[in-house]
């Protein structure tokens, strides 16, 4: 089902309220907007081949390829230094801001290699089903916005009252 939402037409952020109608009726079709069920959100412009929710998710993936690739490491280094070894020099030569092209590209590597790349994926896997703390990221990200937010405008406040004060 479709719901009624006012926005602003040109910024198209949503509005508290209604835009004020006594003085020139505005036009309908352009303060109104039809848009799926999701009235309670904001609108974010920019995100037109994924949402902000999937390119977060993304970015997850792919650290959580970093981090399985450390926990790897760490395996390899206590009883198979020569893998440690071949894993460190591939990590050299190869990217992990892309966790998908990076096993990607260690599983064409050799059998040896695509065996470390499954053991990746597992633990990737593994690690974002079982160990991950998804509450916990969600209370720092809140607590992070929050003092961050309340960091900018206390620093914003001294700098305009101290200007106002030397005039």
């Amino acid at each position: 089902m479709e719901c009624l939402s006012w926005v602003n037409p040109i910024s198209r952020t949503p509005l508290l309220r209604p835009p004020r109608t006594h003085q020139i009726p505005p036009k309908r079709d352009r303060f109104l907007v039809f848009s799926p069920s999701r009235c309670q959100k904001m609108y974010v412009p920019g995100f037109s081949e994924a949402s902000p929710e999937a390119k977060a998710a993304k970015n997850l993936q792919d650290f959580f390829t970093f981090v399985a690739v450390k926990i790897v490491l760490a395996q390899l280094e206590s009883y198979n230094p020569e893998a440690y070894e071949e894993l460190m020099e591939f990590i050299s030569r190869n990217s992990l801001n892309d966790g998908d092209k990076f096993c990607r590209t260690l599983m064409r590597e050799s059998p040896r290699h695509k065996g470390l790349a499954l053991r990746i994926l597992e633990v990737r896997s593994a690690y974002s089903k079982r160990d991950f703390e998804w509450d916990n990221l969600q209370k720092l990200a809140f607590k992070m916005v929050d003092d961050s937010n309340t960091r900018l405008m206390r620093d914003y406040v001294l700098e305009t009252s101290h200007l106002e004060n030397e005039k």
